[in-house]
């Protein structure tokens, strides 16, 4: 059971790290150009569910975690 957690927390901690590489940082190119950062920016579309993935994925992680703890 254990080892299956284990497996679990990495496979799990490999895709919160790919997911957060993929989440747009800041305001892009624009801040170069004279963009003030004061700007606000809802997100839409892919960058929603991907947001949404990210916080599911934290989630999981963390009970995951927990789980590995209370049973070793």
């Amino acid at each position: 059971m254990t080892d299956y957690l284990l497996v679990a927390q990495i496979v799990v901690a490999l895709a919160l790290i790919i997911v957060l590489t993929l989440q747009v940082k800041g305001g892009g190119l624009g801040g170069i150009f004279g963009q003030p950062d004061s700007v606000y920016r809802t997100r839409r579309g892919a960058e929603k569910s991907l947001f949404r993935f990210t916080i599911g994925l934290t989630v999981l992680f963390i009970a995951i975690c927990i789980l590995v703890v209370v049973i070793i």
